[in-house]
């Protein structure tokens, strides 16, 4: 991983996070912590971003082990939620930058939207993908390694070993692979 670089930040206390809560239409119905919507299964708002280089490899990123859901699994790229009165795409492009240190991709664009269900952990998800070939600088808090990987290995690994990834990756990913 010639073109990755660890962040130095420091962590600290975290704060507390509200998301808005939505109906099965997306429509926003009420805002609450993130713990409470989690520990009761409401419908909330996220982003995944797939970020293929030149060469069409995927990056996966492993999720740091001091995370609160799917520690030490491999997932999308970047992936996050939505914050209360934002937008997908600004939330995709903010994730981005703080997990992955990509600070900036011209063609970043929405590839599919899939409803809230169990499989998405109840998240309304909006995946977008880009193209990227520069120095990613990972922050430790968030992302504990990543990789580029040929997404046909990639079908295989996860066809082999689903356990080795977050569920919710499983899922959008063998959706994105049907239509893409």
């Amino acid at each position: 991983m010639n073109n990755l670089k660890v962040s130095t930040a420091v962590a600290t206390k975290e704060k507390i996070e509200y998301f808005d809560v939505v109906d099965i239409f997306d429509r926003v119905v009420g805002l609450a912590p993130r713990h409470y919507i989690h520990a009761n299964k409401l419908f909330h708002r996220a982003v995944h971003v797939f970020v293929f280089n030149n060469s069409g490899h995927l990056f996966l990123q492993k999720r740091s082990m001091n995370k609160d859901s799917a520690p030490g699994k491999w997932v999308s790229s970047c992936s996050g939620h939505v914050d209360s009165g934002e937008y997908y795409f600004d939330a995709a492009v903010r994730e981005l930058g703080e997990e992955i240190g990509l600070y900036y991709s011209k063609d970043i664009k929405l590839a599919m939207i899939e409803q809230a269900r169990p499989e998405t952990g109840y998240e309304h998800v909006h995946v977008f993908i880009c193209n990227y070939d520069g120095e990613l600088n990972l922050d430790v808090n968030e992302v504990a390694d990543g990789m580029w990987i040929d997404p046909e290995k990639l079908d295989l690994w996860v066809d082999e070993n689903p356990r080795d990834f977050a569920w919710s990756f499983v899922y959008l990913w063998k959706r994105y692979r049907k239509h893409f």
